[in-house]
């Protein structure tokens, strides 16, 4: 059972649930408080024997002793008997509490303030007004008299002033001058002594446009100070007056990144105060800000699929199929990837999104539907399932008879999701890149052009025509610098190491070193049905291109390539029975982005080995194809031309049985 401890108000002490933890009597909780203070350090008997009493009495020790006692049945009351202490120890002449570093709210404190100092002015103020709420009172509230809490005490003290005062800052930094003011001037009624605070209080009253009151402020500032203090005002606070008469622009908040985060605290602040924690709106609101999240990558990828599952549940929750079709349908994020980052994730909206189709009323909203279905198509690719292609035509014929450009580019992207069902349909994603493209240009739909470029890149990839791939590429990065999207880069980088593998006129560790790159931009980025097994395939195509052997590592994590590379690993090992054993049992590619490659390897590996059955399969996938290189039309790495191959498959087959 994990026990917190608190001395931010009155001594004590919280059990794993959150309940409080019976302390008994003062001296119980002044043996516990300490403890608390010497940090984890031993204090002997004798020390808690002075502490505790002015004329400690005859039994003192024995009195500590069973103070202690006491303490470990209420903090460990389910340690058996006879057992050691694992929190409030014995040690050589004393007693430690050995609590965990974050489990004293002082000690959580102290670390929230100090971290919040390097933090930006939003996140700062966040750290800052959570560590703010865990003071109930005044610190060891209990034993203020004490001469052994006086020094922690006054520590305590003046790191929640100086936190307050921080944290008026980063409210003046966001532009927040207004909603600074009440606790400022509560501040340094308190404390009239701190001039930083009264600095901060007539400077916060300046930005909020309030001149003559930051006058009075600073006025009535040095009348303190001489009085109480017998001091004149420092020279930051004689400056200020002076800056303030003459408008000194250095007071103005300063200009540039601070003024969107200004914004943005602004804008949150008045839609906290506007909307009501409970209000339907802010579920919709909330898939607004994880659409844009999304696109940042990284930990806001991730982030973003994890809420989105939130808010859909949260939406389902209250029974109302409207509002759960535009929670769901509002997520409309370009995909360009045809394997889902997280299965589960994606099967859970799924399953909502066929709910919601069911449960929406008969008759109109067919907008919603058409988002349920291009959702349905999206979430639902890589697939065998027949459902995903009816969903994105669906979709599309929706979509194509309503005036709503967006809309149809969201359907687009499930349409372009489900062209995968048959190999040798580069030219028709072609066409859907090029819609893509020009309908976002024309009504500013940025991330859908960004979408519908990588979607050209891969198609001419695949038809060989760099030329027209490095332009589309050029304009992706284009708009993605302009509009700081930085996923886009991890794509055109790989197109980059594909193309110089494609053209084969690049040395070999050139060729190389741009993988390696690529790879490493894989890190973080937040799309693991992307990133694994995504490195070691792209080197064993480099390698099958080449007609080099094939390098042979047993920790090599595949990921979900493993039963079209296995073959070839293990022929590179002399393992040619277990390599037909594995072909005898490999399965049809996904239906996905690269379909052809994964086909060609399993091709490669059954001429070596004579296996008629799968060459026959290999060959019959293929055939389609027979104009593209395999593979290029993920935009990622390829085997080369889908008709070499085929015609290694057709000299193979002719062979006698």
């Amino acid at each position: 059972m994990r026990v917190a401890f608190g001395v931010l108000g009155p001594v004590t002490a919280w059990d794993g649930a959150g309940d409080t933890v019976a302390l008994k009597g003062p001296r119980h909780r002044a043996v516990l408080a300490r403890l608390i203070i010497a940090r984890r350090r031993v204090v002997p008997v004798t020390r808690l024997v002075e502490d505790l009493w002015a004329d400690p009495p005859p039994d003192a020790v024995g009195a500590v002793r069973t103070f202690v006692a006491a303490l470990r049945r209420a903090l460990e009351p389910e340690r058996p008997p006879r057992t050691a202490a694992r929190l409030l120890v014995t040690e050589g002449p004393g007693y430690a509490l050995r609590a965990e570093h974050g489990a004293v709210d002082a000690w959580r404190f102290e670390q929230a303030v100090s971290a919040a100092a390097t933090l930006p002015s939003a996140e700062g103020l966040a750290r800052l007004e959570e560590a703010l709420g865990w003071w109930r009172g005044p610190a060891y509230a209990e034993f203020a008299g004490e001469g052994w809490a006086h020094a922690e005490r006054s520590r305590l003290t003046e790191l929640r002033l100086h936190a307050v005062e921080r944290r008026a800052e980063a409210r003046l930094a966001l532009g927040l001058a207004a909603e600074a003011v009440p606790d400022l001037d509560a501040h340094v009624a308190e404390h009239p002594w701190r001039e930083d605070a009264w600095r901060l209080l007539a400077l916060a009253l300046y930005r909020a446009g309030r001149q003559g009151d930051a006058l009075a402020v600073l006025r009535r500032a040095r009348a303190l100070l001489v009085e109480q203090l017998g001091v004149d005002p420092g020279p930051r606070l004689r400056r200020l007056e002076a800056d303030i008469l003459d408008h000194a622009r250095h007071l103005d908040p300063a200009s540039g990144p601070a003024d969107a985060a200004r914004v943005w605290a602004r804008a949150a602040a008045a839609y906290d105060r506007a909307v009501a924690p409970g209000a339907r709106a802010r579920l919709e609101s909330t898939v607004g800000l994880l659409r844009n999240l999304a696109v940042t990558g990284g930990g806001g990828l991730e982030a973003a699929r994890r809420h989105r599952v939130a808010a859909v549940a949260a939406a389902e929750e209250l029974g109302d199929a409207e509002l759960t079709a535009r929670v769901i349908g509002a997520y409309d994020v370009p995909a360009i990837w045809t394997r889902v980052d997280d299965p589960q994730q994606a099967a859970q909206v799924l399953a909502a999104a066929e709910r919601t189709l069911t449960a929406l009323p008969p008759g109109g909203h067919e907008a919603a539907r058409a988002r349920l279905l291009a959702t349905i198509a999206l979430e639902s690719r890589g697939t065998r399932s027949p459902r995903g292609l009816r969903a994105a035509r669906e979709a599309e014929r929706l979509a194509r008879g309503l005036d709503d450009p967006a809309l149809l580019a969201f359907a687009l992207n499930g349409v372009f999701m489900q062209t995968f069902h048959r190999a040798g349909l580069a030219p028709c994603r072609d066409g859907i890149g090029a819609e893509l493209v020009a309908l976002s240009a024309r009504h500013g739909l940025v991330t859908f052009e960004v979408l519908g470029h990588l979607i050209r890149l891969q198609a001419r990839s695949a038809l060989a025509d760099f030329p027209a791939a490095d332009r589309h590429a050029a304009a992706a990065d284009r708009l993605a610098e302009r509009n700081e999207l930085p996923l886009v880069g991890v794509f055109t980088r790989w197109y980059r190491a594909l193309r110089l593998a494609a053209t084969g006129r690049a040395p070999a560790d050139e060729v190389e070193a741009a993988y390696r790159d690529a790879a490493a931009r894989l890190d973080g980025v937040g799309m693991p049905g992307l990133e694994r097994g995504l490195p070691p395939l792209a080197s064993l195509c480099l390698r099958v291109q080449r007609a080099q052997p094939v390098q042979a590592d047993e920790r090599t994590d595949w990921g979900p390539y493993e039963p079209w590379a296995r073959p070839l690993v293990l022929l590179a090992r002399d393992r040619r029975g277990a390599a037909a054993a594995a072909l005898r049992g490999i399965p049809d590619p996904p239906p996905d982005l690269l379909f052809e490659v994964l086909w060609c390897l399993a091709a490669r590996a059954a001429v070596a080995v004579g296996d008629r059955e799968t060459m026959e399969r290999a060959a019959t996938a293929l055939t389609p194809a027979a104009a593209e290189l395999a593979g290029a039309g993920s935009g990622l790495l390829t085997v080369g031309p889908v008709s070499k191959h085929l015609d290694d498959l057709a000299t193979a087959l002719r062979r006698p049985r």
